[in-house]
């Protein structure tokens, strides 16, 4: 019985809550695969024939991706938060609660809107012209002799 090339690779099945927490810190497969020793190939491999594994994955990425989306939103939106000022008096450390304000970010604003609904605010819009009822525009080609000759605009020769 012949053997696959290179060295089995011992999964542990600890390995799927790492990796959730790896993709909850934004890791990369590349980054998550560094992290076991192992290589991407490998850590695709194991997304094949684990699914708890591949689930993981999954949620941890899913769920790192909806913080960095809803910090978006807010960021885009603007928003409040309650904080503390800290400071000294006399020797006396005093704390003043107040409420941190952010106006509404445009870029976040911009990306928001060109990711969401790209067909309203990308920056190429593609329009397409048509003849009636939706059909081709009717071209007329006329022959040399009816063009008369073409101005040219100074400069040319």
């Amino acid at each position: 019985m012949a053997r696959g090339r290179g060295r089995p690779t011992e999964y542990k099945a600890e390995y799927a809550e790492q990796a959730y927490k790896l993709c909850l810190l934004g890791a990369t497969d590349k980054e998550i695969a560094d992290f076991f020793g192992v290589n991407e190939k490998t850590l695709n491999n194991w997304k094949q024939k684990h699914p708890d594994f591949l689930q993981s994955l999954k949620e941890g990425k899913e769920e790192a991706d909806a913080k960095v989306a809803k910090s978006l939103y807010h960021r885009a939106l603007g928003y409040s938060h309650e904080a503390v000022k800290i400071m000294q008096y006399e020797g006396e450390v005093i704390q003043v609660p107040y409420i941190e304000h952010y106006p509404p970010d445009t870029t976040a604003c911009i990306f928001w809107l060109k990711n969401r609904q790209p067909k309203l605010w990308r920056d190429k819009v593609e329009q397409e012209i048509t003849g009636p009822d939706g059909g081709p525009i009717g071209v007329v080609v006329l022959p040399a002799a009816d063009l008369g000759e073409v101005p040219r605009g100074e400069g040319s020769e």
